[in-house]
């Protein structure tokens, strides 16, 4: 690590269909609808006079068009920042889920053919290693609500299981900062104004 303490931006993508009925999305490669295409370009206000020495981006469609529309271009795609691996729950809803699996969250498990806690932490550690020794003062990460909030709870040294309580919206920024050289949560889930409600 270089001693750097960056501000980190973290950026969920927009709405997608499956986002909008609460539908679990990891490796299905979703395009945002119209409504998230409009979150997006509302983004492109939380970032006015802000200049990015790195912007990250997951591989999947959705992120990199919420970059793409934010202005959050160019960006280096990380394969880290991906959603948490679903694994056979892909596509499924919780209601769907604790029918078969009463009591089941995503945060407990079991997670049948997918990743655990354990993993997606692993992930997360990689990527704040990544952005601590990567340089920079403001970094941008684009990506997708579960992972965003355990990197969360990660960069504050909590366990995955402290992200349950960090609820994230699509469409928001939130910061990864810092107070007296301690990692914090600067700011959380904060909506871009938009021309009119949905």
């Amino acid at each position: 690590m270089d001693g750097a303490e960056p501000l980190v931006w973290v950026v969920r993508h927009g709405e997608t269909e499956w986002s909008r009925s609460g539908r679990h999305t990891s490796r299905t490669d979703l395009e945002l609808t119209g409504w998230g295409e409009e979150q997006a370009r509302a983004l492109r206000t939380a970032f006015d006079g802000v200049r990015f020495d790195r912007i990250l981006c997951s591989p999947r469609q959705r992120a990199q068009r919420t970059a793409e529309l934010a202005g959050l271009v160019p960006y280096t795609v990380d394969p880290d920042l991906a959603e948490w691996d679903y694994g056979e729950l892909e596509g499924r809803t919780s209601v769907d889920i604790r029918e078969e699996l009463p009591g089941w969250n995503i945060w407990d498990g079991p997670w049948r053919g997918g990743e655990t806690a354990e993993d997606v932490a692993s992930r997360a550690d990689r990527v704040i290693a990544d952005l601590l020794g990567g340089g920079g003062s403001n970094v941008a990460m684009v990506g997708h609500g579960h992972f965003s909030r355990v990197t969360a709870a990660r960069w504050v040294g909590s366990s995955v299981h402290t992200a349950r309580w960090l609820d994230l919206d699509t469409g928001t920024t939130s910061q990864l900062g810092w107070d007296r050289h301690e990692r914090v949560l600067r700011r959380w889930n904060a909506p871009a104004p938009l021309s009119a409600e949905r």
